[in-house]
């Protein structure tokens, strides 16, 4: 027994050993721990139940949540339309996002387009920017006024009514996600395109082979993996997606997944949602976990050798000029327009009403007025928004330190023991909560940090809460960094330290993370970037003590208060480019990298 506790102790006096152990078990405990919390509030009597349920108290058991979700006459309304809302939306989608990301980026790589390094780096705004950015900007254009209240700016200049089809519900919720997550096919099937070897095409074209059938049998296989990968990715991100469709679906009551779960977790019946999370959470990790298949299956591809000719580009004659000029048009329209129309909509007194005489600051500097918004103050002398902002910032760096310096302690662990069964399950449940909808983890975390769990009392209407389930959230981001940073150093490095007797701490702050500083810089940022511009993570966790700027945006335009909500919107996309700016400029990165040009 001394034998084996002596060899446990040295085991452990390794740095690696010992942080690997303590991940291991604080993963544990915030990753797999509250779905078997979730699963038991679905089974579980909450005190806004007890009336619905006759007979019963706080606590008791019942199976009334699943009967009620699955079988009861509210069943179609609560759960089923909305999910069948859920996959059309998801799969409509992910067919917009492929068509209009595939077509850029075979313009951007296989033909003599113009203007190629802006169209790349623009193809990138709808994605950095919040899609509940593009989401608002189509309300400010296309709302009309049998449910709007007031007109937008495209009946204001036109004089044309918009039907409610083409302004709320499926229609523009597609075109709004579908056009915020093309950027991932840009760069998935862009990348490959770039650099897959020119000569299979190349042979193709000496066979006299029509360009239509060249796409079609040589360029589309091997673009499949990329392609099928981007379908997975964004129909997940799509049917996880709030903001978007409560957004442009609430007006019209068009329900989907994640709306209905806000809507049941805030009403008389929180155990329906947590059934509908615990749904979202299953579908979530299924999807995923077959997109990490497919993209393992990836490697047996072989289209980047190093023997590759020069592509031969497509000559677009004389539509050169005006097929490049509408592409570029197209994406100031989705990447500058909105901001102007933000900025413009902050200054109108009277929504609808785009006369120079309707101009004010009052929605920045003033000091309220009674008939507007409650005499709500300008958001520049409004002591709410600060306060906002100040959570915002708070919750964000808090986020970005705990979740870079674990992401940190993670990659050292699971790249210094690579192989062996704890360094794996630590890499598993490190990337874990990237597979979990952002709404669906908050309501697992609702669930856990409700009530008091042990010596841990009662989080709901903390800080602490959002600090923990944004971190532990964006620990992905910060982990990858960290085991490509800890990879990508030589061992001898930090061996020729041990030999000199450096201790562990001072080998990390001196060596390691000076030498790997953009890749852990990287780590840091990525988060709080994440952290700044969310909202469906956070919006069942906040109280109005603990408000920020994303969900105050929320109850603004909830409120109909949209001159608020616009000019909010501005100072997250402002702080969103700047932060986004600063890891390019600090990691020398760059998503569209190699793709444009």
């Amino acid at each position: 027994m001394k034998k084996l506790l002596n060899k446990l102790l040295g085991h452990l006096s390794k740095p690696e050993h010992a942080i690997l152990i303590v991940l291991l078990i604080i993963l544990i405990y915030l990753t797999i721990v509250p779905l078997f919390y979730i699963g038991v509030d679905t089974l579980t009597v909450h005190s806004a139940e007890v009336r619905r349920i006759r007979g019963s108290s706080v606590g008791d058991f019942t199976t009334y949540h699943w009967e009620y979700v699955f079988k009861s006459a509210a069943s179609d309304n609560l759960f089923y339309k909305p999910l069948i809302n859920t996959l059309l939306v998801s799969i409509a989608t992910c067919a917009f996002a492929l068509i209009v990301g595939g077509f850029f980026a075979w313009m951007v790589t296989r033909t003599n387009l113009r203007f190629k390094k802006p169209i790349s780096t623009m193809m990138l705004f709808p994605y950095i920017m919040p899609s509940w950015t593009l989401a608002m900007a189509w309300l400010n254009f296309f709302k009309n006024k049998s449910i709007g209240g007031v007109p937008g700016i495209f009946t204001a200049l036109t004089g044309i009514e918009t039907s409610d089809w083409f302004a709320y519900g499926f229609i523009p919720i597609v075109l709004v996600l579908g056009m915020h997550y093309a950027p991932f096919a840009f760069i998935l099937i862009g990348g490959i395109l770039r650099n897959m070897d020119a000569n299979l095409e190349e042979a193709a074209v000496i066979l006299k082979t029509s360009r239509f059938r060249i796409i079609w049998k040589i360029t589309v296989p091997i673009v499949m993996p990329a392609i099928l990968s981007t379908f997975l990715l964004v129909f997940s991100s799509a049917m996880s997606a709030f903001a978007v469709p409560s957004f442009l679906g609430g007006p019209v009551r068009y329900q989907v997944l994640t709306t209905q779960l806000y809507r049941t977790i805030n009403g008389v019946n929180p155990g329906a949602g947590y059934i509908i999370a615990s749904f979202m959470i299953v579908v979530g990790v299924a999807i995923l976990t077959i997109n990490q298949l497919i993209i393992g299956k990836r490697k047996g591809f072989t289209t980047v050798t190093g023997k590759s000719g020069n592509i031969s580009l497509v000559n677009l004659r004389k539509l050169r000029t005006p097929i490049s000029s509408i592409m570029l048009v197209l994406l100031v329209a989705v990447a500058v327009i909105p901001l102007l129309t933000f900025a413009a909509q902050s200054f109108f007194v009277e929504p609808g009403n785009y006369s120079l005489s309707n101009l004010s600051t009052i929605f920045w500097t003033g000091e309220g007025r009674p008939d507007i918004a409650n005499g709500e103050p300008g958001i520049l002398k409004n002591k709410y928004v600060y306060q906002g902002l100040f959570n915002s910032f708070s919750l964000s760096i808090v986020v970005a330190l705990i979740a870079g310096t674990v992401g940190i302690l993670v990659g050292y662990s699971v790249a210094k023991t690579r192989g062996r069964f704890v360094s794996n399950m630590v890499d598993r449940l490190a990337f874990f909560p990237y597979l979990i909808p952002s709404m669906a983890f908050g309501a697992i975390y609702l669930s856990m940090f409700s009530v008091q769990r042990g010596f841990i009392p009662p989080l709901y209407g903390t800080f602490a809460i959002l600090a923990l389930v944004g971190s532990v959230k964006y620990l992905p981001f910060a982990s990858r960094a960290g085991i490509n940073a800890i990879l990508q150093l030589g061992k001898e490095i930090e061996e020729a330290a041990i030999i000199l007797g450096v201790r562990w701490w001072k080998r990390m702050l001196k060596i390691i993370i000076p030498i790997q500083k953009p890749t852990v810089i990287s780590g840091y940022l990525l988060p709080f970037i994440s952290s700044m511009r969310e909202l469906a993570l956070y919006i069942l966790l906040v109280t109005p003590s603990t408000s920020i700027l994303t969900t105050m945006l929320f109850k603004y335009n909830e409120k109909g208060w949209n001159q608020y909500a616009n000019a909010i919107v501005l100072l997250i996309i402002g702080i969103v480019l700047i932060f986004n700016f600063i890891i390019n400029k600090v990691t020398g990165a760059s998503l569209d990298k190699g793709i444009g040009g």
